[in-house]
């Protein structure tokens, strides 16, 4: 199994420690929903819990490989694309992970687009309580 088939198992197995094995250290993790991204291997893990709760119906339907320039430095990666389907708070999202792997094969870049735009939105609210509650992100009061 390649590195896209073990994250597709974890993910699907909602299984963190695995997901957290194929994860380089600096991992970055571009969001939908923030600006800037999620860093850091603790950081992108903790996401990983949150978006496993939040995603209904959570299944991939199609994968392409290949390569892309990853980061802003714009050197460019062996990649992956898996194109998802779930529902998030009754909408329906379609998507797709993009993956950029390190020289180990290891995931450093992941960037997660999805539509439509109200999906969006839930996706967002959905997260950012998650990521309170789970005290990975301030409150709206700052704390």
């Amino acid at each position: 199994m390649d590195t896209t088939d073990l994250f597709r198992t974890a993910v699907e197995k909602r299984d963190l420690t695995a997901l957290n094995d194929l994860f380089t250290e600096d991992i970055r993790l571009n969001s939908p929903v923030k600006f800037t991204p999620f860093e850091g291997r603790p950081m992108v893990s903790g996401l990983f819990g949150v978006l496993l709760r939040t995603f209904e119906d959570f299944r991939y339907v199609g994968r392409l490989e290949g390569a892309a320039e990853a980061g802003a430095e714009g050197d460019e990666a062996p990649s992956a694309v898996l194109v998802f389907r779930a529902t998030v708070g009754g909408k329906q999202i379609h998507g797709i992970d993009l993956l950029h792997f390190d020289e180990a094969g290891r995931i450093k870049e992941f960037t997660v687009m999805v539509r439509p735009q109200s999906a969006v939105h839930a996706l967002g609210e959905a997260v950012l309580a998650g990521l309170v509650a789970d005290g990975l992100a301030p409150g709206p009061d700052g704390n």
